[in-house]
Formats: C-alpha cells, sequence, structure tokens
C-alpha cells in the first residue's frame, strides 16, 4: 500500500518552486547590470516574474511555444522585468 503524506508532498513542491526560482532569479539578476539580490530575493524575484510571464504573455497575445523551454524563458524575461522594477524602485 503507497501512503502519501500530504504535507511531505507539498514541502518537497515548494522546495522545487523555490530552488527554481531561485534559478530563474539569478539568472534574471545576471542579465539585469548589478548582479542578482541574494537567494532569497532572487528566489522571489524568479517566483513572482514566472507569475508576471503566465498572465502578461497571454494578455499580450505572446507565445514562446509549449513545454519546457518556453516556460523557462518565459519566467526568465518576467523576472528581468520584475528585477529591473525593483532596482528602479530602489533608486527612489
Amino acid at each position: 500500500m503507497h501512503t502519501t503524506v500530504y504535507g511531505e508532498s507539498f514541502l518537497i513542491a515548494l522546495l522545487i518552486w523555490i530552488v527554481i526560482g531561485a534559478i530563474i532569479g539569478w539568472l534574471a539578476g545576471l542579465l539585469v547590470q548589478g548582479g542578482g539580490f541574494g537567494f532569497v530575493v532572487d528566489a522571489l524575484i524568479g517566483i513572482l516574474g514566472s507569475v508576471v510571464a503566465g498572465w502578461l504573455f497571454p494578455q499580450l497575445g505572446i507565445s514562446l511555444g509549449g513545454g519546457l523551454l518556453g516556460s523557462i524563458l518565459a519566467s526568465v524575461i518576467g523576472a528581468v522585468i520584475v528585477a529591473v522594477v525593483v532596482r528602479l524602485l530602489r533608486r527612489v
């Protein structure tokens, strides 16, 4: 009998989401002048960038193709947008 504890599955999914968000945020930090913001903020920027891209691109009629590569590319572009906005807000 296979038993899965909901909390453990959720925790693993959350950790994967944070790690992928951190990698995407780190990539966005490399593309935006001045480097990254640190692990936690890079992860938040990566996750928020994915959400922004997931909402913004369909609104604009932009499709980067299906699958993993299109999702990663959209997430990085979204994270770059968020990183630029964060840098602009930090200057104010």
